[in-house]
């Protein structure tokens, strides 16, 4: 099998045999049941492909879609004008890259369609092409456009300057206008346009470059949509048995423990209430590529304006993940360092992993363990900034849990908190000394959980700080700041927090830790072993 990483042209990939799973019966029912289409999905999902895709329908090329499910639902592949802008490959932080980048766009189709000499502004000379463009024709105009928002996100929070007209102004607010200039064309363009679909990583937002364009329908969370980015389990299994079949040879395993374990590593995204299991493909389409299962999609490199976000904001990981929330929470395209959700989820970093139909709410949190791993780690490193290889140190201390070292546990535990740089862990009031080190085991044990089962389980009489289960061991750990491990363990005694493991045949380790504010490690470790 070819498979196409990196190949984003539908043509591309067509013509030169690569594996395309089919969406066409999707975009078949895109392109006739609606007009104005936004659609937000994380990067490297597939919104390239798609938009190519469509631009190669709407030029008619028929025999490109030979053998799709397409071919038998279309009868006319009529060809349309299409304007086709992608901002990918860009670096906007360049000043003046925005405006070469309209220009040149808007020049080559000048030279197709005419332009207007009473046309000005970026906005008006899109505007007359629209027109030109179908009065040329005889067929309304098609618009396409990749990363909408990419000026944007690049320039996001870099306190970026540019002077215009003798005044300095953020490079950010001089594309924000820019753009609202530009796309505002589309509310006074209807009649010229066939169809319009916008892609991103964020939703746009009725205060930001959409002000003035309210048409288009937002079907980031549409059920009808769920799988028009993306791979589906069904889609997996159909077109990808024989990868899955050689995966589990190269790892001496069944196909069915395969099929888990890419589950498990690059499944879990979910676009709308229908919950359909998502992988995200360029991950998957790499391990395949590889017969390895790697962080493909994490590596491939964390988005600049996240890791500013990620470092300004002072709201905790721990306060953002297994919570449901309101999709307006959530879904608009906010840059607010003091609520970071939006990005976060949009980014691709949280997904949805549950609703709610009678609240309309839905539980986000991370979708798998190479997202979880990698912005975990991301995160601890960023805050807690130890010396330490985190990755490593999350691997030497899963490997104590899976053998039963708990002593080896304690010191690599401890080793790794003594190494934290007292500048970071130097809180002046006891609410913000508890939050560093209620937040501080959080991340940890975060990145444990990557390589293990690790829950977060509401109890009847409280919530227990951490379970970590292995094959043959499970661990429950109650954390302390200047207490005592005697109270960490009478804690998990008086709530019972062992109890719904009565029955289960893997030895069980109740674990008190307490951590010193003084020292900034661990001062007590205590275990007690479960009787049988």
């Amino acid at each position: 099998m070819k498979y196409p990483i990196g190949i984003q042209d539908f043509e591309s990939i067509i013509n030169g045999g690569y594996t395309y799973v089919d969406k066409t019966a999707l975009i078949y029912r895109l392109v006739t049941e609606g007009k104005i289409y936004f659609l937000s999905r994380p990067r490297r999902f597939g919104k390239s492909l798609l938009v190519s895709t469509l631009d190669a329908y709407f030029k008619g090329k028929k025999e490109l879609f030979k053998g799709l499910a397409i071919d038998e639902l279309e009868t006319e592949w009529a060809e349309y004008p299409v304007f086709h802008l992608d901002f990918n490959g860009e670096d906007f932080t360049d000043v003046g890259t925005l405006e070469k980048k309209l220009e040149k766009f808007l020049s080559s189709y000048e030279q197709v369609y005419g332009k207007s000499p009473d046309s000005q502004t970026l906005g008006s000379r899109f505007g007359d092409l629209l027109k030109t463009a179908h009065l040329k024709c005889g067929r309304r105009s098609v618009v396409l456009i990749d990363e909408y928002n990419k000026p944007l996100l690049d320039v996001l929070d870099t306190g970026i300057f540019t002077t215009i007209d003798g005044e300095n102004r953020l490079l950010e607010n001089h594309h924000r206008n820019i753009l609202k200039g530009f796309y505002s064309v589309f509310k006074g363009a209807d009649e010229h346009l066939q169809f319009v679909l916008l892609t991103g990583v964020t939703k746009f937002s009725q205060v930001s470059v959409f002000s003035g364009f309210n048409q288009p329908d937002d079907i980031s969370l549409s059920r009808n949509y769920e799988a028009l980015c993306g791979i589906t389990e069904e889609e997996l299994l159909y077109y990808f048995k024989e990868p899955i079949i050689e995966m589990a040879e190269v790892y001496h395993c069944t196909e069915e423990v395969m099929k888990e374990r890419l589950k498990s590593q690059y499944d879990g995204y979910h676009f709308g209430y229908r919950m359909t299991d998502i992988y995200n493909p360029f991950s998957i389409l790499n391990a395949f590529s590889k017969m390895q299962i790697g962080d493909y999609w994490f590596h491939s490199g964390t988005p600049t304006y996240l890791i500013h976000l990620m470092t300004h904001t002072n709201e905790n990981l721990n306060d953002l993940t297994g919570k449901y929330y309101d999709p307006s929470q959530f879904i608009d395209y906010k840059a607010d360092v003091e609520k970071p959700l939006p990005m976060i989820y949009q980014s691709g970093y949280l997904t949805i992993k549950g609703c709610d139909m009678d609240m309309g709410t839905f539980l986000l949190d991370f979708p798998n363990n190479e997202v979880k791993k990698g912005f975990v780690t991301l995160v601890a490193n960023n805050y807690l900034q130890s010396e330490k290889d985190t990755g490593s140190w999350a691997r030497d201390i899963v490997g104590a849990l899976k053998t039963g070292k708990l002593e080896q546990f304690r010191k690599l535990l401890t080793s790794f908190l003594a190494d934290i740089p007292y500048s970071m862990r130097r809180k002046e009031s006891e609410r913000e000394r508890e939050r560093y080190f209620h937040y501080t085991f959080y991340l940890l044990m975060r990145m444990v959980s990557v390589y293990t089962v690790y829950t977060e389980k509401q109890q009847n009489e409280g919530r227990v700080d951490c379970i970590v289960e292995t094959p043959d061991y499970i661990y429950i750990f109650e954390f302390k700041l200047d207490g005592t491990a005697d109270e960490a363990l009478q804690q998990i005694e008086d709530k019972g927090y062992a109890r719904s493991y009565e029955a289960d045949g893997r030895k069980l380790f109740k674990v008190g830790i307490v951590f010193s504010s003084e020292t900034g490690t661990v001062s007590e470790f205590k275990v007690v072993e479960q009787s049988s």
